[in-house]
């Protein structure tokens, strides 16, 4: 039976999107075959995300169009994978029965069984319809999910881990690196990947639903995550980020290391009290999350950028400071999560350390590594939750005091929304109104707006060093538009991105002929970029240079001029 093929939408965080590459990977390993639009797959998967309800309220929608498709359509195989399978597991199906396959984050190397055997027994339907009863329709339904299974374990070393094999046996040849989404740029390999570390978490913050869905904290062995990035790097990758929900509590013990099967299984983490300047545990027998980021920068020398998100405030240690500030290559951004700026709000969202806590964290940060004059300077960036249960306007204003105080480069700000199977869905009422949390949510958006433009405008007449990730999105769409200049459609571009755009085919002037401010001219081909403290930079490559051939390299770009959190320049020496 020929592999069918595949559509996978991937929601939420960088997590997800590493989960979705080693699955997309995997699964074309075996033959099945990638399509870019759902509407010509055989199977649709969607990885999912619980942590912010509008990613969740998405794929509801989705799978209403699909019910409705595979009425005309039986032989679909429809699955959901990650936190929102994990989450709500059965119910999933029985809410919605256009679901085949359930897979949770922790089941992701079952995925292949599960979809052919879900894809057979639907093919087999399909060939007696006539007789099939409703529970042999029902038989499509396939089901991993990893339950509390991870947390009834005491022991410092886990299990045997069979998740750990979907990590090490990630597709890295030059071809399965190339870069399907821009199509117009030619065959241009990946030059940029994630590489997970650890998975799972620890800290129970009572908004968050992560330790149940994708289990205790668990450590990968340090060889296997260095192997993995030379693999990338013998593929062409220069760019790597080390993905953890508390990536700098990282270590390995290898004095409890456990082989099975010949292969090194990874390790729960231990808990401490924290505090520490430095890792408690650190020594000849331990890795510590210092020691990898120096092991990887020192033994992966084709790696020109060294990244990792998300940290945790608390035992953030002078060590690992002190490897970024030695080492070059190690970029000099910090993505560390704050939540709120009230002491009493963060203690009911169990956030484990106080506003002076964090804000000493930020100082000693700073103090390591935060060098302007040397063309070093340090970006931070955060997360803040308003309108959490009980907070009051002074609970809010001590947030705005804690923004301006840290002056972000850029922060994620979200209204609280209850999320099932959390501490807080379940204990606390969530009695801020909404407009109330919609208000905080504009003014404190208002604020980082102005904070991030104010930063931005610090690197004008800069030359700073871009990695080039593609064409921006104004120039692919100037390249999809119809040779006819008028008659089609008017956009309003902000920081290179299209806002808002309508067509009028009354218009005689439909104002086609001019750019709008951002947009790359006929004339030029314009990029898109990041420097090393992860600010967005879009410049233009004249005509007569091959503007594809920068994809996946790091160019000097002298900055002109910014718009918020996007900087806009040319390449350094150009006219």
């Amino acid at each position: 039976m020929s592999r069918p093929s595949v559509y996978l939408e991937t929601f939420g965080c960088q997590m997800n999107e590493l989960d979705s590459e080693l699955v997309a990977g995997q699964l074309h390993a075996l033959g099945y075959r990638f399509v870019d639009e759902p509407e010509g797959a055989q199977v649709i998967l969607y990885n999912t995300c619980s942590v912010r309800e509008h990613a969740e309220q998405k794929v509801w929608s989705r799978l209403g169009e699909l019910a409705i498709r595979k009425q005309d359509d039986p032989a679909l195989v429809v699955g959901v994978l990650g936190c929102l399978a994990e989450r709500d597991g059965v119910a999933l199906v029985k809410r919605m029965p256009v679901v085949d396959v359930l897979c949770g984050p922790g089941e992701l190397d079952k995925l292949p069984s599960l979809l052919d055997n879900a894809y057979r027994t639907r093919q087999s339907l399909l060939s007696d319809r006539a007789t099939a009863t409703d529970a042999d329709r029902r038989s499509a339904s396939q089901v991993a999910l990893q339950g509390n299974s991870s947390r009834r374990s005491a022991t410092l070393a886990a299990a045997q881990d069979s998740l750990e094999m979907l990590d090490l046996s990630r597709a890295t040849s030059p071809l399965d690196t190339m870069d399907e989404d821009h199509p117009s740029a030619g065959a241009v390999r990946k030059r940029s990947a994630y590489v997970r570390i650890t998975r799972g978490c620890n800290k129970f913050c009572t908004y968050c639903v992560v330790p149940f869905t994708r289990g205790a904290e668990v450590h990968r062995p340090p060889e296997h995550i260095i192997d993995e990035c030379k693999k990338l790097a013998d593929a062409g990758v220069i760019e790597i980020t080390l993905l953890g929900q508390t990536v700098n509590h990282y270590r390995f013990e290898h004095g409890a290391a456990v082989t099975i099967g010949g292969v090194v299984q990874p390790q729960k983490g231990r808990s401490y009290a924290g505090g520490h300047r430095r890792d408690p545990f650190a020594g000849s027998s331990v890795t510590t999350f210092a020691d990898l980021l120096s092991r990887i920068h020192e033994e992966v020398a084709s790696i020109e950028r060294l990244r990792f998100v998300t940290s945790y405030p608390r035992d953030f240690g002078d060590d690992v400071l002190e490897v970024i500030r030695d080492h070059p290559r190690v970029c000099r951004y910090l993505h560390v999560p704050a939540q709120s700026g009230s002491d009493r709000v963060l203690k009911l969202m169990n956030r484990g350390y106080t506003v002076a806590e964090y804000l000493e964290f930020v100082d000693r940060a700073r103090g390591f590594l935060h060098e302007p004059e040397k063309g070093r300077p340090l970006s931070i960036s955060g997360d803040i939750i308003v309108g959490f249960p009980t907070e009051t306007e002074a609970d809010f204003e001590a947030t705005i005091g804690l923004i301006e105080r840290v002056r972000y480069k850029n922060c994620f700000i979200f209204k609280y929304s209850p999320r099932p199977g959390t501490t807080a869905f379940d204990k606390l009422d969530d009695d801020v109104p909404d407009a109330i949390k919609r208000r905080w949510n504009n003014t404190a958006l208002d604020v980082q707006s102005r904070i991030s433009d104010e930063l931005s405008r610090e690197s004008i007449g800069r030359t700073l060093d871009v990695f080039v990730e593609g064409l921006s999105r104004m120039e692919e769409k100037k390249r999809e538009r119809p040779a006819k200049a008028c008659g089609g459609g008017v956009s309003l571009t902000i920081g290179g991105k299209v806002i808002h755009s309508h067509a009028d085919e009354d218009d005689e002037d439909c104002g086609c002929s001019a750019p709008e401010a951002g947009e790359p001219s006929a004339a030029t081909t314009q990029l898109s970029g990041r420097t090393d403290g992860d600010h967005i930079v879009f410049f233009d490559v004249p005509s007569d240079r091959r503007a594809e051939e920068l994809i996946g390299s790091i160019v000097p770009v002298r900055i002109e001029r910014v718009q918020r959190l996007s900087l806009f320049g040319r390449l350094s020496g150009q006219r």
